[in-house]
C-alpha cells in the first residue's frame, strides 16, 4: 500500500492506515469523502428525517420503516460494516455528499472481483431538504468520474424503480441505457426494478462539469488495483 512508513505517532496515522479516509471527489458544488464520526452522526440525522416523502417507496431500502432513529441507526450500521467487511475482492465505498462542508446525503460504489470484471454498481440518497436542486445528478457523476477516469472501470450499472421519476431522469440524463429488469421481494411484495448500464465509452462521449479526485494514489490496492 502506498504512503509514509508508519510511525503510529503523528496525526495522519488513520490516513495511514486508511488511505480510504484521505480519498476526495470534488465538483463545483460537492464534496465526496468518508465522514468522520460526528459527520455520520449528522449524516444519520438527516436520513432519520426522511429521504422520501411519506407515502412514498421509491427505495428497496425501507427508509419508511420504524421511525427516526431507526433509519439513523442503520445508516451508522451500513457504514460501519461497509467499512468492516471491505477486502479488495468486494467492496462498497460509502461517501457523504458534502454541500458547504455540511453533510447533505451518501452515494455508494460497490464491486465484486473488480480487476477483472471491472464493472461497478451506484446508489444515492439525499435528505428531502437537499433535492430538487440537481445535487443528485452531480453526485452521480462525479462517483462516476471516480469509477471511470481513475479506477478504469468499463461499466456502471444501477437498478431504479420504474415509478422512480427522479433516480429515472438522473441516469437517462448521465446516458444510461436499459438492461433487462430485476425482481426483488420485499415481504410478500414483488418488486421490479430497470437495470441500467453505462459504458465507459458513452461516459467518455458526453461533457462533464469538471471533477477533481485526490487521495487516490495511495487508495489503489485497497480496490485491488
Amino acid at each position: 500500500m502506498a504512503g509514509r512508513a508508519w510511525t503510529g505517532d503523528d496525526p495522519g496515522v488513520l490516513v495511514d492506515l486508511w488511505p480510504l479516509f484521505g480519498l476526495a471527489v470534488r465538483t463545483p458544488r460537492l464534496e465526496l469523502r468518508l465522514p468522520r464520526d460526528q459527520e455520520l452522526a449528522e449524516l444519520a440525522g438527516i436520513a432519520g428525517r426522511g429521504v422520501h416523502h411519506p407515502g412514498e417507496r421509491p427505495f428497496l431500502t425501507p427508509w419508511t420503516a420504524g421511525g427516526p432513529q431507526d433509519r439513523a441507526r442503520f445508516v451508522l450500521q451500513e457504514h460501519w460494516r461497509q467499512l468492516g467487511a471491505w477486502s479488495a475482492s468486494a467492496w462498497r465505498l460509502g461517501l457523504g455528499v458534502f454541500l458547504d462542508e455540511q453533510p447533505a446525503g451518501n452515494v455508494t460504489l460497490r464491486a465484486r472481483d473488480f480487476p477483472v470484471v471491472r464493472e461497478v454498481t451506484t446508489a444515492s440518497w439525499l435528505g428531502l431538504e437537499h433535492q430538487g436542486r440537481g445535487y443528485g445528478t452531480e453526485a452521480r457523476a462525479a462517483l462516476l468520474a471516480l469509477a471511470f477516469d481513475h479506477l478504469g472501470a468499463d461499466a456502471a450499472l444501477t437498478e431504479v424503480f420504474q415509478d422512480n421519476h427522479s433516480s429515472q431522469g438522473v441516469s437517462r440524463r448521465l446516458g444510461y441505457e436499459p438492461d433487462g429488469i430485476s425482481r426483488d421481494a420485499r415481504g410478500d411484495e414483488v418488486l421490479v426494478s430497470d437495470r441500467l448500464r453505462l459504458t465507459r465509452d458513452a461516459w467518455r462521449s458526453q461533457a462533464h462539469a469538471d471533477v477533481i479526485v485526490t487521495g487516490y494514489t495511495a487508495c489503489r490496492a485497497l480496490f485491488g488495483l
